[in-house]
């Protein structure tokens, strides 16, 4: 039997032998039993070699490879061992740096994946990727670049059924590598970051419309997809292109081969197809990104980021954008001055993109923190300039600071108004409200009018200013509300000049619906007001009824405006301005009655000097009458009231130049010593107005009734008091002890005339009579609503100092500099009822 075997065993090997010469195969080629002869070796492998030439410059062999696709099409089961025979003879080359077939190899895959669409392709993909990551492992840059093309193929291919278990997470970590890569030979490096590019952008096309793959978007990938996408747009020598998608920032002709043009594409695509819940991940990274490096000053880069940003996400998504922003605002609040403005103007480039479309329910919220900030800054110039002052003197790095604290609020104020300027009309008019809300004014208790209050009214005023600019409402009674309407006033009683220059800036801005402004510019004697072509409509009742009951408060502000010591040539220009846009406006026949009364009222106190007022402001009220009576006088269109008031200025121009406002303001006009009450042809006179207004049916009798401002409750809140208001002294003098000289001063000082008083009684008492006869009603009204308000504001202030809170040995709080402090009463000090002691 042992001969038999023996004798079995040497037959087959001789077979076997004889089999492999006249077939032409090694018996080496693969191990094993079943390989050791070519035919009896599986099909797929057989058809794997045969796509590999003898000589690998050859490349892949096309008649070879046609073959092993028809086969995996056809034995699709088959492509798992496919893809792991392929990977193996791969990894083999690999190692032994054989790269033309790992090349051959990686465009067979390729050919098969483009081929091959059924559900068994999927153990296919792991081998693929498993090859891929083999490649981008090695140092060669060309292998690296191979396994990103080959994968850049594979993330376009669309899969008929999602994966469960395949994740992506080497290649975008392999990838964002890549984007940073520092080789030496340039071209080389910017081959690799190419490469990387192209890759993070396969992964994302393969992620994102997968709902198996929200992944990608976790902070742990977006911090790695992010940064290395903005590093390379770095490199980009024009920011300013940036715009919406479509644009040639992204299309160029290079821009394949351009690593930041390319980035760009992928930075838009990838926040193009970011969700509602992936929007704060995506946006985090490119602020920790702008801070890292330090990019907010100068901010061109962050600037075009967010551009970017914002042209390419959803524009429902706007507003997460915004808030990131916010919150990277407060998180640096106590950053350097560049470094917030930077924020801030990107914040700008954000709101003016998202004022376009939707920005959800961050409109206050935007106003809020701005405001907050300008505020913040404000503290920081004003905490500085007091350092600077305390000090023995000036450095220049303190002007430095201050002037950055400038640019700062410069930024946030734009910020305001552009966005402001953006909002659909309702929008703007809440905004208004809400920033008037911020604004100290006299009367409350909260704040100081020092001069930090004073800057921090200036900015929120210029923040209106902004705002109200293009504004355009169909009703005054909508656009100044009296919450509104009463602050406002309020500030233009200041000393400030520049606060009521402001003031006039923002009821312009509100009353000007037609934008006759631009028409009106500069105080002067307009000869012919018809070349002006101003634009003007009917009145509506609403804005009657709002002439009505706000029109008295109107006439008062600008009656008291006049008579500061302080005003200038922009003030009176923008009092000129505001009369005539109010007749242009809101002028109905009662109106223009009361701006002529009012205009009178003016040159009479000019005239009659009560509170010795400068000269130059005593002629620039005459001025001021005189450009705006006849500019009035030509927009009513009544021959004889436009007689009298060019005979005026005729005068004028012959007698006393120095009365019009083409000679007052300049800078060298020489002024009278006093004013001259007796020629009356200097004047306007109010028989003669009166007159002419009887013909075209104006209620003429009002003009006999002069006007006299208000007294409101404002008065007490402001500045205007006098000595004897604000202090009362009580002195007791022993009336024995001093000398007859003396006690005859006092007596003369303090015990004044009692026929005067009388007198003065009397014609007091007259002057009711009459007001009350031949008033309107509506300032009749509005002089008991002001009495009442201050009545009740004494009732207030009684009622506040009597009742209180008992004592407690606690301790009660008090509040003193903004700050509460605690003031213990101790117990034998208090004072119980008698029901309590027993």
């Amino acid at each position: 039997m042992q001969c038999w075997d023996q004798m079995i065993i040497i037959i087959c090997f001789i077979v076997v032998i004889t089999c492999c010469v006249f077939f032409k195969i090694s018996m080496f080629c693969v191990p094993g039993v079943c390989g050791c002869c070519g035919p009896l070796r599986p099909r797929y492998k057989r058809l794997v070699d045969n796509i590999f030439p003898e000589d690998p410059k050859d490349g892949l062999s096309k008649s070879d490879m046609e073959k092993l696709t028809f086969y995996a099409v056809s034995a699709p089961e088959k492509l798992d061992r496919i893809g792991a025979y392929l990977a193996e003879r791969l990894s083999r080359d690999v190692v032994r740096h054989r790269y033309g077939y790992v090349v051959i190899a990686m465009e067979a895959l390729d050919q098969l994946l483009m081929a091959c669409h059924s559900q068994s392709i999927k153990p296919f993909v792991e081998s693929f990727l498993h090859m891929v990551a083999k490649l981008l492992e090695s140092r060669e840059p060309d292998l690296q670049v191979l396994g990103t093309n080959s994968f850049v193929k594979f993330a376009n291919i669309e899969e008929d059924t999602p994966s469960y278990h395949r994740r992506y997470d080497f290649f975008v970590s392999q990838f964002s590598a890549m984007c940073h890569s520092t080789h030496e030979d340039p071209e080389t490096r910017t081959r690799i970051r190419v490469a990387g590019i192209k890759g993070l952008q396969g992964v994302v096309r393969k992620t994102v419309n997968d709902e198996l793959q929200a992944i990608i978007w976790e902070p742990q990938h977006m911090d790695k997809l992010i940064p290395s996408m903005l590093f390379n747009m770095q490199d980009a020598e024009d920011l300013d292109r940036v715009g919406p998608p479509g644009t040639p920032s992204e299309t160029g002709q290079d821009g394949e081969e351009n690593p930041a043009s390319l980035a760009e594409s992928c930075f838009r695509e990838l926040l193009g197809r970011a969700a509602y819940g992936n929007m704060n991940n995506a946006v985090r990274p490119v602020l920790v990104h702008l801070d890292n490096h330090r990019l907010w000053e100068p901010n061109e880069f962050a600037v075009s980021c967010f551009r970017i940003i914002m042209y390419s996400i959803q524009a429902q998504h706007s507003h997460h954008v915004i808030q990131q922003v916010l919150g990277h605002l407060d998180t640096h609040n106590k950053n350097t001055p560049r470094m917030r403005a930077g924020i801030v103007q990107v914040l700008l480039e954000t709101v003016a993109i998202a004022a376009k479309g939707s920005v959800g329910p961050t409109v206050l919220e935007v106003f809020n923190t701005l405001l907050k900030h300008l505020r913040m800054s404000v503290d920081f110039e004003l905490g500085e300039n007091s350092r600077r002052n305390s000090g023995a003197s000036v450095s220049s790095s303190g002007r430095v600071k201050e002037s950055e604290e400038r640019i700062v609020q410069n930024a946030i104020i734009q910020t305001i108004g552009f966005f402001g300027g953006n909002l659909p009309d309702y929008q703007r008019a809440e905004v208004m409200m809400f920033i008037m809300g911020k604004v100290p004014v006299y009367g409350t208790p909260c704040h100081t009018l020092d001069t930090g209050t004073k800057r921090i009214q200036a900015m929120l005023l210029s923040s209106l200013i902004m705002v109200t600019s293009g504004f355009k409402s169909k009703t005054m009674v909508a656009a100044l509300p009296a919450p509104f309407l009463d602050p406002l006033f309020s500030i233009s009683l200041m000393e400030d000049c520049e606060l009521r220059q402001l003031v006039l800036e923002i009821l312009l801005n509100i009353i000007d619906r037609h934008d006759n402004r631009a028409k009106l510019r500069g105080i002067r004697i307009i000869p012919n007001v018809a070349a002006l072509k101003i634009k003007r409509e009917k009145i509506s009742k609403q804005d009657v009824g709002f002439m009505k009951k706000h029109g008295q408060q109107l006439y008062r502000h600008i009656y008291l405006g006049c008579k500061e010591e302080d005003n200038g040539h922009k003030n009176f220009e923008l009092l000129f301005t505001t009369l005539a846009v109010l007749t242009i406006e809101l002028a109905n026949e009662e109106v223009v009655v009361d701006l002529i009364r009012l205009a009178l009222a003016l040159q009479d106190m000019s005239l009659a000097n009560e509170e010795n007022m400068p000269m130059v402001i005593r002629c620039g009220i005459m001025a001021l009458v005189a450009a705006y009576l006849n500019f009035l006088s030509q927009m009513i269109a009544n021959p004889a009231f436009c007689q009298h008031v060019s005979k005026v200025i005729e005068m004028r121009n012959l007698e006393a130049p120095y009365l019009l406002p083409e000679h007052i303001f300049r800078e060298k006009c020489p002024l009278p010593n006093c004013l001259e009450k007796e020629d009356r042809s200097l004047y306007f006179q109010t028989v003669d107005l009166a007159e002419c207004l009887v013909a075209p049916g104006y209620n003429a009798e009002r003009l006999s009734i002069p006007y006299v401002p208000q007294v409101t409750d404002e008065d007490r809140l402001t500045r205007r008091k006098s000595l004897v208001d604000t202090i009362s002294l009580q002195v007791d003098f022993p009336s024995d002890s001093l000398p007859d000289k003396v006690r005859l001063n006092i007596s003369a000082l303090f015990s004044p005339d009692t026929t005067g008083l009388e007198e003065q009684e009397k014609e007091k008492r007259r002057q009711v009579m009459e007001k009350f006869q031949k008033a309107p009603f509506e300032e009749i009204a509005a002089h008991c609503e002001s009495k009442a308000n201050m009545l009740h504001d004494r009732l207030a202030q009684i009622f506040e100092l009597t009742i209180r809170p008992p004592p407690s040995p606690s301790g009660v709080v008090s509040i003193s500099a903004g700050h509460a402090q605690h003031q213990s009463v101790p117990v034998y000090e208090m004072k119980f009822p008698d029901l309590c002691v027993y």
